[in-house]
């Protein structure tokens, strides 16, 4: 074995040796291609097999990339092969992929749960064929009542049971649903729409009976069970007749009272009370009527009726006149038979007769209606009451202000409403309600005051807290008056003192210089050397430059003195 390795290695060694570099790159080439293809081999074998989530191609590019998006934010990883089928990794996903497009309506056009018959192969057997045809049946139901816009998701399950020979013996047909509402939906309170599944059911599956359906949702309550809904349905179909009678009781009193209130103004016309007897129960009326036969109908426009009626009319006419005379013949039987004749018929056998007879037929037609009708609901009685207050107005003095009692409280008047206004008013409510005295219908109508005795003592409230406003307005602008008037006196008193103190002080300042210039007049006539301040030679020397301007320029002497005047 050795010696076959070393001459197999040395044959490789001696060719590649005598090979050249063309040759050597080629089948380096070669081995290359070799190992590529085997890796490739290997990979496509280890890859896993991909299942189809629906058989048919989808050949419309929006819907397959509508169905490979939504795939793929549920986390799976879908292909598509060249002809248009999505695939994913396993049966399972590609079963909960399904459910979820089916709900969203994200299926093909045209896929049809039949298509498992679409197989066909030599080895299947009627037992298969059957149980193929029971699985497409349970998911076209599945389908169609996932396509219910309340339905999320749903759950069928259908039991055909073998075939007996004789149909006593034959179990019946029977069928589960376990619905998933979605959120927000009623179809788990709503019997109209179980009894759309439940007939769904039964028109789709043969055999199948309402008794062996079982309806039920996610929580596991049957939803179809009828028969124990029944004392529900009951006070449910009386809950709504009493929410019609009050909805009719609503609209009529609406209706009467909003006419009222437009005639009496609202605060007179608050309540009004309104009750409707209504027969709810259905009834089935056959009316059969015989009337006269119209001859000459009404001429219109005149004022008394003349028209001429009759209770049958002559159709068709028989008489038959029948007239007999002569002696009578009583046979007597065959020769040598007496006869039968009653003897007081033989006795008269020979006597003479005379019989008249008239016969008439008269057919007569009369007018005949027959009437069937359903009545429901229909009003037995309706009986309206309103009250109708009347008005209240104040008293006043002769002054034209209001009679005060000696109670605090204002004195009114009362003015009931006249009763012709009632009988009005009852009139308009029996012309809008649709009396009719046949049925017992009442109207009443009553002027019965109200009690304002809450209302009043707020209006006297309001009252006497305007008067006392109106009081303290006066009081306070009278004070305001006073005190105005005193702030102008004390002002024009202390203008009076200011004035008479500057003119004394002033008189005193004159004096003062007069009696300083005489003084020093009399000094320098002495020859005596009078010394005076700085201060008082600048006050003399100020008071003569005043003096000066004052003389020259009076009217601007005057403006300063009123300046002084005015900042003291």
């Amino acid at each position: 074995m050795n010696d076959f390795f070393k001459k197999l290695f040395s044959r490789v060694a001696s060719l590649w040796g005598s090979w050249s570099m063309q040759q050597k790159g080629i089948f380096m080439a070669v081995i290359v291609v070799i190992i590529g293809g085997m890796i490739a081999m290997m990979r496509i074998s280890s890859t896993p097999v991909m299942v189809s989530v629906f058989s048919r191609p989808i050949t419309d590019e929006t819907a397959l990339d509508r169905i490979v998006i939504r795939i793929e934010e549920e986390g799976v990883k879908a292909s598509v092969t060249p002809n248009g089928i999505v695939q994913v990794p396993d049966e399972a996903t590609a079963r909960r992929m399904r459910a979820i497009l089916t709900r969203e309506d994200l299926v093909p056009t045209g896929t049809d749960p039949w298509q498992i018959f679409d197989k066909d192969r030599w080895t299947i057997t009627d037992f298969e064929r059957n149980v193929n045809f029971q699985r497409a049946q349970r998911r076209m139901i599945t389908d169609h009542i996932m396509a219910i816009d309340d339905v999320d998701n749903a759950d069928v399950n259908i039991v055909w049971p073998k075939r007996e020979l004789f149909a006593s013996d034959q179990n019946p047909v029977s069928a589960s649903v376990t619905i998933f509402p979605k959120p927000g939906s009623d179809i788990a309170q709503n019997r109209k729409k179980i009894e759309g599944v439940q007939k769904l059911l039964k028109f789709a599956i043969e055999g199948l009976r309402d008794e062996n359906i079982v309806i039920t949702d996610n929580n596991g309550l049957v939803l179809n069970d009828f028969e124990g809904m029944r004392e529900s349905d009951r006070l449910s179909l009386i809950e709504r007749e009493n929410k019609f009678i009050l909805t009719q009781e609503s609209k009529y009193k609406s209706l009467v009272l909003g006419a009222l209130q437009h005639t009496f103004s609202r605060d007179r016309v608050r309540d009004l009370n309104i009750k409707f007897d209504i027969d709810m129960s259905k009834k089935s009326v056959e009316t059969k009527e015989n009337f006269p036969v119209t001859i000459k109908p009404r001429t219109p426009g005149l004022a008394y009726d003349d028209s001429e009626l009759a209770h049958s009319i002559l159709v068709s006419e028989s008489v038959s006149e029948t007239k007999w005379e002569g002696t009578g013949y009583n046979p007597e039987g065959p020769a040598g038979v007496e006869g039968q004749t009653p003897p007081a018929f033989k006795d008269m056998s020979n006597l003479y007769g005379r019989m008249n007879q008239t016969t008439r037929t008269h057919n007569e037609e009369i007018n005949q209606r027959q009437i069937q009708e359903e009545r429901s609901p229909q009003i037995d009685r309706l009986t309206v009451s309103v009250n109708i207050d009347g008005k209240w107005k104040w008293k006043f003095d002769e002054k034209g202000k209001p009679v005060i009692l000696p109670d605090n409280t204002i004195e009114r008047e009362y003015t009931p409403v006249p009763a012709e206004d009632l009988r009005k008013a009852e009139a308009l409510i029996r012309d809008a309600i649709g009396y009719n005295s046949a049925r017992g219908d009442s109207v009443t109508v009553h002027n019965i005051p109200f009690d304002r005795t809450e209302e009043f003592k707020l209006e006297d409230a309001e009252y006497f807290k305007k008067k006392q406003m109106q009081t303290t307005i006066i009081v306070f602008l009278s004070g305001l008056t006073l005190l105005l008037f005193g702030f102008i006196l004390f002002r024009m008193v202390s203008r009076e003192m200011e004035r008479r103190r500057r003119l004394a002080e002033e008189e005193r300042a004159r004096r003062e210089q007069m009696l300083r210039e005489s003084a020093m007049a009399e000094a320098e006539q002495e020859g005596m050397d009078v010394s005076i301040s700085l201060e008082e030679r600048t006050r003399m020397e100020l008071m003569e430059s005043v003096i000066n301007m004052a003389k020259e320029h009076p009217e601007d002497a005057a403006q300063l003195i009123r300046t002084w005047i005015l900042e003291e």
